[in-house]
């Protein structure tokens, strides 16, 4: 059982407790969404928690603002998550860290075996960022709800604790202590 966390960090996240002076923050973001059937930060932390289900609030380990917010469901020895993160703060690694931090923690220290999510299929944003992060597609479900004259579905994706250890032992091996990522199209390497 997942109890009270004092910080997961990561890289450039710290997951922590959610505290009741997160809460305007996290009303502020949900002002900010647009999407019809967003994710809602602050109702998602309202709600009582039941039986392992934990919330975590997502600070940047710099200046320990908080950029968003997520929450875990468990089911049996697999789990699924839910994150948001407040639109000033997307396409900064926020989530992309957040989400590696939280399998790590939930595969090493509580022998989960696998991680199944399920993403909108017209959000291509996170389903880029997860396939990046070595998810695959397990199948699509059709949504019953109809938005606009067409109809959702939902892509499950899925990765189990073997495969991210054996991700996080490529990404090791192949980042050494100054590695960079490849740069843009124009840069030349003489």
């Amino acid at each position: 059982m997942i109890t009270q966390l004092s910080g997961i960090t990561g890289h450039k996240v710290r997951l922590r407790d959610v505290t009741p002076s997160d809460d305007r923050t996290l009303r502020g973001f949900d002002r900010g969404a647009t999407r019809v059937g967003g994710y809602r930060h602050w109702a998602a932390h309202r709600t009582d928690d039941s039986g392992e289900d934990v919330h975590f609030a997502i600070e940047t380990l710099r200046s320990r603002m908080l950029v968003g917010s997520m929450w875990t469901i468990h089911d049996g020895d697999r789990f699924s998550y839910g994150i948001g993160v407040g639109a000033q703060h997307r396409r900064c690694g926020y989530a992309g860290d957040a989400i590696t931090t939280l399998l790590g923690f939930m595969f090493e220290r509580h022998g989960y075996d696998a991680c199944e999510v399920s993403i909108h299929g017209g959000n291509v944003a996170s389903l880029s960022l997860h396939g990046i992060l070595g998810f695959h597609e397990a199948g699509r479900v059709r949504d019953t709800e109809v938005l606009r004259g067409r109809i959702n579905y939902l892509v499950l994706m899925r990765i189990t604790a073997a495969e991210f250890a054996e991700r996080g032992q490529k990404e090791r091996s192949r980042r050494g202590r100054h590695w960079r990522p490849r740069r843009g199209r124009h840069w030349q390497a003489n």
